[in-house]
């Protein structure tokens, strides 16, 4: 196995642990669900700006979060596409200020339906705007806020370079 290819399966990995790990944290401080949805593992949607190993990393952390903390079978598929979508899209984004916006967006669109359907079963306008608006500002808080910092603070670390 080439040396490159270890790497980014370490890489991977690693990113995918500190996902669930992060998601953990914030289910057992009760901001994983709610009105507003706050998990912490989102805010490393940022790292395919960096290295394309976080994308299955991210894929896998969510995976593994959403089964090991008991989500219904459409929220872990359609939880995980939404990762990957996001992932892949940020990967694809040049500039750092925007690169957080395709997981922003990708859950946005996606975890709605997803929460109405699997959780909530109200399905009405009031449900959709206020479980959408709920989503958005986790995944804004999330991403843009805690992943912009931790972005910056990989860029002066110099840990990956782009």
């Amino acid at each position: 196995m080439k040396k490159s290819s270890i790497r980014n399966l370490t890489h991977s990995a690693i990113i995918g642990a500190m996902y669930v790990a992060l998601t953990w944290l914030s289910n057992v401080l009760g901001l994983a669900s709610g009105a507003i949805q706050l998990r912490l593992g989102e805010a490393l949607c940022i790292l395919p700006y960096f290295t394309p190993s976080a994308v299955w990393g991210l894929a896998i952390g969510c995976l593994i979060s959403n089964i090991t903390m008991g989500s219904t079978l459409l929220d872990i598929v359609v939880g995980t596409l939404a990762t990957i979508i996001g992932a892949i899209g940020t990967r694809k984004i040049r500039n750092k200020y925007l690169c957080p916006i395709p997981p922003v967006l990708a859950n946005t669109v996606l975890v709605p339906f997803v929460i109405i359907i699997s959780y909530t079963k109200e399905w009405n306008l009031y449900a959709y705007l206020t479980t959408t608006l709920g989503v958005f500002a986790g995944e804004v808080i999330s991403i843009y806020v805690l992943g912009l910092i931790l972005l910056l603070a990989i860029e002066k670390t110099k840990i990956f370079k782009r």
